[in-house]
């Protein structure tokens, strides 16, 4: 079988970038090229757990509607047909509700392993996965700390899931449809570095209110979405062992101590398909 030599090299030499520029590639930035990203600030105290968010999300995204409806000690997780769900936990103080989705992490473990910057963190916050560059390695699945991102593994033509914070409607100039629906205020959205000096003006004003954290400031080197509560958020089923460094940075050293053939292989894999997918066609139409 012949391959085409310039289609090969072409996508093969993606590769090589890759492993040239280590985490830079997947869209990670260092600590030179960090700008002021926006963000959701979700205060828990407030959610009714009335799951307007996750309908809106669901018109918004052109996704299923939810048809469970909140059960305390029933926790739903997020998957291809739902890029966010809430649920409620009991406390000693009653009922609470937590909403989950893509944290949109500042310098994101699923950008910095994704070979072909199909995950990609935009300028403004988002993080956003591209279906015209994504391989299907499902890379960015096994690196994210959060559980995120969803594989459509019944699909024909699967697709990664997950919450890009409306990033279309942000480029509107309207807010991310959750955001903008929810009845009890519980979400707001601006600037990360104002939507972390409002979650203190909060804590301070009312020092009984909310245990004094906001999980997502340092949380894997900081998310733009962030969280209030007036529980510890162990309670509420967000992960509290997380380390405060951005996780990209414990792969730094991967690209340059192993052996280059395991980094590239699954875009040599994918260069010589792309190389032969023409040649193959031409074949079997001079059958």
């Amino acid at each position: 079988m012949k391959i085409q030599r310039r289609t090969f090299l072409k996508v093969a030499g993606v590769s090589g970038v890759a492993l040239a520029a280590g985490t830079r590639l997947g869209g990670a930035r260092t600590p030179a090229e960090k700008t002021e990203f926006f963000g959701i600030l979700y205060d828990s105290t407030r959610c009714a757990g009335c799951q307007t968010c996750e309908t809106s999300c669901a018109e918004a995204n052109s996704l299923p509607a939810p048809t469970e409806t909140i059960t305390a000690g029933v926790v739903r997780k997020t998957d291809e047909k739902h890029r966010t769900v809430v649920n409620a936990f009991s406390a000693e103080s009653g009922e609470v509700y937590l909403k989950k989705q893509c944290m949109h992490c500042n310098e994101p473990a699923c950008t910095a392993a994704c070979l072909t910057q199909a995950m990609y963190k935009t300028k403004e916050g988002p993080v956003i996965w591209r279906a015209d560059k994504c391989m299907g390695c499902r890379y960015c699945m096994v690196s994210c700390p959060f559980d995120s991102p969803k594989f459509e593994y019944h699909s024909s033509n699967p697709k990664i899931e997950k919450c890009n914070m409306c990033y279309p409607r942000l480029q509107e100039g309207k807010v991310p449809a959750c955001v903008e629906n929810c009845p009890a205020e519980a979400l707001t959205y601006g600037p990360r570095r104002e939507l972390i000096a409002e979650a203190r003006k909060r804590m301070a004003e009312n020092p009984g209110q909310y245990i004094d954290h906001i999980y997502g400031e340092h949380e894997a080197g900081g998310t733009s979405f962030l969280y209030l509560a007036g529980v510890d958020f162990a309670e509420v089923g967000l992960k509290t062992s997380l380390q405060s460094k951005p996780y990209p940075e414990l792969t730094k050293g991967f690209l340059y101590s192993v052996p280059a053939i395991f980094v590239l292989w699954p875009a040599m894999l994918l260069g010589m398909r792309e190389a032969t997918k023409d040649k193959n066609t031409e074949e079997d139409e001079n059958r």
